[in-house]
């Protein structure tokens, strides 16, 4: 049981959160693209992606594990996200900061979708099962050169009023 869910219910639970975070998040980057603020997605992106990574934790380990360093950076990435938005305002260095944190956040959440399609995906788990083979690391390299290009253009293109 965690937190009075059985774990399949709450492995459920922590699956929908990050779904609802990524597709948020790739609204939300949609917008910085488009230089347009999006207030709404950006409030349920930061919300269900810092549920997403503090879920993350109450699933049983005994060790730390990966899983744990990338909830605790998307949290670093996502506070720097609040503080920039919400208390800075975006104002100077702040809108650059916010971009690159919300964008470091949502290629978080992306990264570990690729990982859990690479365990839980037949296909995918016989082509790396240890997910140390090529086939592993050339798609996250992949994501992670999209996710650089499109968090360098959103920072020369999101200018909010």
């Amino acid at each position: 049981m965690i937190l009075g869910m059985s774990t399949e219910t709450f492995t459920q639970v922590h699956v929908i959160i990050s779904l609802l975070g990524i597709a948020t998040g790739l609204v939300v980057l949609r917008g910085m693209l488009a230089d347009r603020k999006c207030e709404g997605w950006t409030a349920i992106f930061l919300v269900t992606t810092i549920l997403t990574s503090v879920t993350g934790f109450f699933f049983p380990r005994d060790h730390i594990m990966p899983s744990h360093v990338v909830g605790v950076i998307s949290l670093i990435a996502l506070a720097i996200a609040l503080i920039a938005l919400y208390g800075q305002r975006l104002r100077g260095a702040w809108r650059a900061l916010y971009v690159g944190s919300a964008v470091l956040a949502l290629y978080l959440n992306v990264f570990v979708l690729v990982a859990q399609a690479f365990m839980k995906v037949p296909l995918l788990t016989r082509l790396a099962p240890t997910q140390s083979e090529p086939p592993f690391a050339v798609v996250q390299l992949i994501v992670l050169a999209i996710f650089v290009v499109l968090g360098v253009r959103a920072v020369k293109r999101f200018h909010p009023a």
